[in-house]
């Protein structure tokens, strides 16, 4: 049974589980969102890709500038697969690569990706905490419906966590999305769905998860801050 990660190691570590447990099922199109707080992606990102180093140069890491590709590539130290900014000449996906993994890419390079992933065809592709949907950026017209019909609609979520205040949504391929209530200082499975809950849903649960009635009480579950609920949340598993 799935249980909440003790600290971000083994959220890592259960993130890069849930994507090969899914990329073994076939998916081609995957996402892994940690949505903590000032996460800083550089870490995160070298321990993900560890997981899947002994592909080697059949690996390719695409970072969202050749900025960051480059900082990668320093601290990195000598990795056996290449990695470079998405709009690098050099980022054209070659015939033997068979794995591509894009960094926290971005909106503003939503057209890139999106061509880089046709290039790739049935090969899969992994998203690292991407940040791709972006009403600013992307839109709300028909130009946006379509990019969303055709390429941000169809990735998987295969690992997502997300604290809150007392509470925590999770999703650990092949599990179903969860969510976790703080219960007398212990963390609880309240409920559990095909399909990510959110909005008044989510609200609707936690007030079931609270004892409240949704529909006595029409009043929203009381929510501090995102640092504030993250705070809660590891306290609450290290105890």
């Amino acid at each position: 049974m799935t249980q909440l990660p003790q600290n971000l190691d083994e959220a890592i570590a259960q993130a890069c589980n849930a994507t090969h447990a899914a990329l073994e099922d076939g998916l081609t199109r995957v996402q892994v969102e940690l949505a903590f707080p000032e996460l800083k992606i550089m870490p995160l990102a070298q321990q993900f890709v560890e997981s899947f180093a002994e592909m080697g140069s059949e690996l390719r890491i695409f970072f969202p500038d050749a900025g960051s590709a480059a900082l990668a590539r320093r601290d990195w130290g000598d990795v056996p697969y290449p990695m470079r900014g998405i709009g690098e000449l050099k980022a054209a996906i070659q015939p033997e690569e068979k794995l591509f993994i894009f960094i926290e890419p971005s909106s503003v390079e939503v057209q890139q990706v999106e061509a880089l992933c046709d290039e790739a065809g049935e090969r899969p592709v992994i998203f690292l905490n991407p940040k791709l949907e972006d009403v600013a950026t992307i839109g709300i017209g028909y130009a946006g419906r379509q990019l969303r019909d055709r390429f941000l609609n169809k990735l998987e979520s295969c690992y997502y966590l997300r604290p809150m205040e007392g509470a925590a949504l999770l999703r650990d391929y092949p599990a179903s999305w969860q969510v976790w209530f703080e219960q007398e200082g212990a963390y609880k499975l309240v409920a559990e769905q095909p399909q990510k809950p959110v909005g008044e849903e989510l609200d609707e649960i936690l007030m079931r998860a609270q004892g409240k009635d949704p529909a006595a009480d029409t009043s929203k579950p009381v929510r501090r801050s995102f640092l504030a609920g993250l705070q809660d949340f590891l306290r609450a598993l290290s105890q």
